[in-house]
């Protein structure tokens, strides 16, 4: 694993622990899957580099807009769909099938122990396994900016 995507791992393992706040991106205080993303970049890469607007926890599931797949498409590099999912990468899931894309993590190991990084209601910050059930999931996978990987 390159350095880039070392720090991405590091910074990301920081968040362990911080409580679980909707719409919330700040270390050890409240966060949610995508503050988590949000935070990871401030510290690695610079200034967001857009507003985020309001948002539902459901990400638009009614209108079946992919609201936040279209957000990552516009920042982070989407790899080939299929792609394996490398250390450092930032993996896009779909909770339920017809359901929008509307969870993401960060991949901190591969292999048999894969893990990735995550935020979600009642649990906080946490690593997880990257287990089969939650692999089935995955529906895109994206990089940082060359400038950080």
């Amino acid at each position: 694993m390159n350095a880039g995507r070392q720090d991405i791992v590091r910074v990301a393992r920081g968040w362990i622990g911080t409580p679980y706040c909707h719409q919330a991106a700040l270390r050890g205080a409240g966060t949610d899957c995508l503050g988590l993303v949000r935070g990871v970049w401030r510290e690695l890469v610079g200034e967001e580099p857009e507003a985020v607007p309001a948002y539902t926890m459901d990400w638009s599931q009614p209108q079946g807009e992919e609201r936040l797949w279209q957000a990552a498409r516009r920042h982070l590099v989407e790899r080939e769909a299929g792609s394996v999912a490398g250390c450092g990468d930032v993996i896009l899931f779909r909770m339920r099938a017809g359901g929008v894309a509307k969870h993401l993590g960060i991949v901190a190991r591969t292999g048999e122990d894969a893990s990735f990084i995550h935020a979600y209601s009642g649990h906080g910050v946490v690593e997880s396994p990257l287990s089969g059930p939650w692999r089935r999931r995955i529906v895109a996978v994206f990089e940082f900016p060359k400038e950080v990987c």
